[in-house]
């Protein structure tokens, strides 16, 4: 495997860690939710400098409603992350406390909750969209294909992920955080924090296998368009 690629993939799987750890604010504390996300900030920066050649070609080439999809969910994570971050380094107090910042802070609130929801789906749904050159590599690596039992095991547990997240999703109350709602959030610390990481990883199961189903069929539409037109 390059190594470049390598580098990507180890860059993405700590942002996504990083990521079910930030939202575990309250559970972990506010210290370690700010150098958490400092790190996220750090890989953050990395991952655009990995994939430079991307964003310098972004107006370039023909647009197929995949790349429209792909390219409108990757502006709507910047959007998202830069938002949160900046809006968390406003309210730091211990990892960007010696910065000279005054007020806002009510501001800076209202902004960072809907931006760090958000984020964890467009993130999640960056992730879908990319999941068949995921599952490619996992391929590759086993050398050799899924039989048929373990492909239905396989897709009876995705069925059940994407279940469960659904109702973590509303148990969660998620859209009260996404639309402002509320402006703080419900953690249950009698819920063991398994549990907890246990509904995130469900509720990012269920957005990565929307955009991967959403993302097929663009494809294969796309796909079949292109053979009509040359027929």
């Amino acid at each position: 495997m390059p190594k470049k690629l390598l580098g990507k993939m180890a860059a993405d799987l700590a942002m996504t860690v990083l990521l079910l750890l930030l939202m575990a604010y309250s559970l972990i504390g506010e210290a370690a939710h700010e150098w958490l996300g400092a790190g996220m900030l750090l890989l953050f920066i990395l991952h655009h400098v990995l994939n430079f050649g991307w964003i310098k070609n972004i107006g370039k080439g023909r647009y197929t409603a995949v790349r429209v999809l792909q390219t409108a969910l990757a502006v709507l994570v910047l959007a998202a992350m830069l938002g949160s971050m900046l809006s968390g380094i406003a309210m730091s107090r211990y990892v960007f406390d010696f910065l000279p910042i005054e007020g806002g802070l009510s501001l800076a609130r209202a902004v960072h909750l809907p931006c760090a929801y958000w984020g964890f789906i467009f993130m999640s749904l960056h992730l879908g969209l990319h999941w068949n050159m995921v599952m490619g590599i996992v391929r590759r690596m086993r050398k050799r294909q899924a039989s048929k039992k373990q492909r239905i095991v396989l897709r009876i547990a995705v069925v059940v992920i994407a279940l469960y997240g659904i109702v973590a999703f509303l148990q969660n109350d998620i859209f009260s955080y996404l639309f402002l709602r509320t402006h703080f959030v419900f953690f249950d610390y009698e819920q063991p924090l398994i549990l907890f990481f246990a509904d995130y990883l469900a509720m990012m199961g269920l957005f990565i296998l929307i955009a991967h189903s959403i993302g097929n069929s663009l494809f294969k539409s796309g796909g079949q368009r292109r053979k009509e037109e040359s027929n």
